[in-house]
């Protein structure tokens, strides 16, 4: 049984927040490079650059790349012989996240109650959701996942006969009434099958992928690179200016259902696709 203290986990989680919000990952970055190199828009081409340079700004100065610094929201891959000391693992990610967001100056965007919007003033509560896994190793993979990408996503539970085709269709009126309003060029997440819940939390899911890195079954593969080619052809482009940029990647991940179901959701990941993985 390997035993992790409580206390490591806050400060990992505090250094994860802080990096996620100043250093865009490798593959964001590179995939930025390519759309540059692609874009046939010359406007669309200005917009990509501007992103990169501020990339770099964020990444040489260790500043926010975006003003909305976003939730918190980790995948804990738990393993089953690992244990917690020294207290309770959320509290522990909380913990982290107020110590990553203060000390980092990132913004606080999370509120008590949306029905009295009181800030909690520290970036706290985090999203935390935990799998539960072979081994004894605690692997926490976090986003900071801006809202206004977030407030684009939808779900619908599709019915049986919608077939594929409703399944396409469905995803890409999404992504057409998000337009500009998602920041793109977007990562697209999608979740198909398990159930209402379920459904929203495999999109959620997708977006932990780098991107680039294909869903390891063909078929799944194969819709995944049919639907960047379909979103691209929107002409929405970066920042929505138009171009052949509104997507640098589509994620799906899909799993089984009842036979009367066919629940679909689409989580939209704008341009600043923040993310970090630690393995403790």
């Amino acid at each position: 049984m390997k035993e992790i203290h409580y206390k490591d986990i806050v400060e990992e989680v505090a250094g994860m927040c802080q990096r996620a919000n100043y250093n865009l990952g490798d593959d964001v970055y590179s995939a930025f490079k390519k759309a540059l190199s692609s874009e046939r828009s010359e406007t669309g081409k200005e917009v990509l650059a501007q992103l990169i340079e501020n990339a770099d700004i964020a990444q040489a100065e260790q500043v926010p790349m975006c003003q909305d610094t976003g939730t918190a929201v980790f995948i804990v891959e738990l393993g089953q012989d690992c244990h917690v000391t020294g207290g309770l693992l959320v509290n522990a990610i909380n913990e982290g996240v107020a110590k990553g967001y203060g000390e980092g100056y990132l913004r606080n965007s999370m509120i008590y109650n949306p029905l009295n919007r009181k800030n909690t003033g520290n970036n706290t509560p985090a999203i935390v959701h935990i799998e539960l896994v072979e081994g004894d190793q605690m692997v926490l993979h976090m986003t900071a996942k801006g809202g206004g990408a977030e407030n684009m996503s939808a779900l619908k539970m599709l019915k049986p006969s919608d077939g594929i085709e409703g399944v396409k269709e469905y995803i890409l009126s999404v992504v057409k009434v998000a337009g500009p309003n998602a920041c793109p060029p977007l990562i697209v997440g999608i979740g198909i099958g398990g159930n209402f819940e379920r459904c929203a939390y495999l999109a959620k899911k997708s977006l932990f992928r780098p991107i680039g890195i294909r869903h390891p079954d063909p078929d799944v593969a194969a819709l995944e690179e049919e639907l960047i080619a379909s979103i691209n052809r929107l002409g929405i482009g970066p920042q929505g200016m138009g171009g052949s940029t509104t997507a640098l990647d589509v994620k799906v991940e899909a799993e089984s259902c009842h036979i009367a179901a066919l629940p679909v959701a689409v989580n939209l990941n704008c341009h600043a696709s923040r993310h970090q993985t630690a393995v403790l």
